[in-house]
């Protein structure tokens, strides 16, 4: 800081209050613009840490997160939080816990303790989740989760109008006899998906038929199974609605297994839009796109914008995306 004074003939204190933004400081603005040309000359950096800790917060936000990192579509989330924070001049800290309570309080406690002010908590699936004491009175946004006591803003996948959407659509292609294969086990997601699922038969006049609801554990291995099962009956289902782009993927295998034809002989659509699978299965799988990156762009902004959301929780649209699984049902 000395060098930034004598290069810009001035004293430490008058760089002290250009660098920290002083209020109240009454400094010309030729001699700010000295001081700045000066800092840029010598490539001065002032010490975060030390400024973080005069003014009792910094630049940092923690983004902490059960696994979303290391999965490849719902790392998206991480995205969009990062492309907005960056657009307020905030830097995401991100740190993923894999689920162990024990590490994420001792990330909380660190990040507070690097004066870090502000929080977004993201999880890898849609789940409710109990706000830390630790976070209580911060600012602090949820990224597909939520607090059943609704205590802290959130934001969700629209997982009910997802549901519904995807069974309107093979609705409107003339399907009547839609089978449903469920390997989401106890997730928040499988019950609302399929609430959108019977809303929209019951919508056309189609009354769910339980025997066409398979809930299987597992991932593909479920929707191969539950697609073999659903598929050799003799009022078999024209098309299929799986609650995941794995589970559609054995699906569109067990199909082939029985010599049958995608779409020609039966219709499929996922949920996800995994980027792994979704578009490069043969047909490529119309799905349902969980908006990950939107949520974690939804999540800065609320954060970042100046005062937060009420509490509760905003669902999202998941867009349908259209591929080549669905056709009109044969004969």
């Amino acid at each position: 800081m000395n060098d930034v004074a004598r290069a810009a003939q001035v004293s430490q204190t008058t760089v002290s209050f250009v660098l920290n933004e002083r209020a109240g400081a009454n400094i010309a603005q030729d001699t700010r613009e000295r001081i700045w040309a000066a800092v840029t000359e010598l490539g001065y950096r002032p010490n975060a840490m030390a400024r973080s800790l005069r003014r009792g917060t910094s630049s940092l936000a923690g983004f902490v997160t059960d696994e979303i990192v290391t999965t490849p579509f719902a790392g998206q989330i991480a995205r969009g939080a990062q492309d907005v924070a960056w657009k307020y001049r905030r830097i995401l800290t991100l740190v993923n816990t894999n689920h162990q309570s024990a590490l994420q309080q001792e990330a909380l406690d660190t990040l507070l303790q690097h004066q870090v002010d502000a929080f977004i908590l993201a999880t890898m699936s849609h789940k409710a989740i109990t706000l830390p004491a630790v976070l209580q009175g911060l600012p602090v946004v949820l990224v597909n989760a939520y607090t059943p006591d609704g205590s802290a803003p959130a934001v969700v996948p629209d997982e009910q109008r997802g549901g519904y959407e995807a069974t309107r659509h093979l609705i409107e292609h003339g399907h009547r006899r839609i089978g449903l294969i469920d390997n989401l086990d106890a997730s928040i997601a499988a019950p609302l998906r399929i609430a959108g699922y019977q809303a929209a038969l019951r919508e056309a006049g189609i009354e769910p038929d339980p025997h066409l609801l398979l809930r299987i554990n597992g991932w593909q291995e479920a929707g191969y199974a539950g697609a073999i099962q659903l598929l050799r009956r003799p009022d078999r289902p024209t098309a299929l609605f799986c609650l995941n782009d794995r589970c559609a993927m054995g699906a569109m295998a067990a199909a082939e297994a029985l010599g049958l034809k995608v779409p020609a002989d039966v219709s499929v659509v996922g949920f996800d839009d995994q980027d792994v699978i979704a578009a490069h299965l043969r047909p490529s799988l119309t799905t349902m796109r969980l908006p990950h990156y939107e949520m974690g762009c939804w999540g800065a902004e609320a954060l970042f914008a100046g005062g937060l959301p009420p509490p509760g929780s905003t669902r999202l649209h998941c867009p349908l995306v259209r591929r080549h699984s669905v056709a009109a049902p044969a004969g």
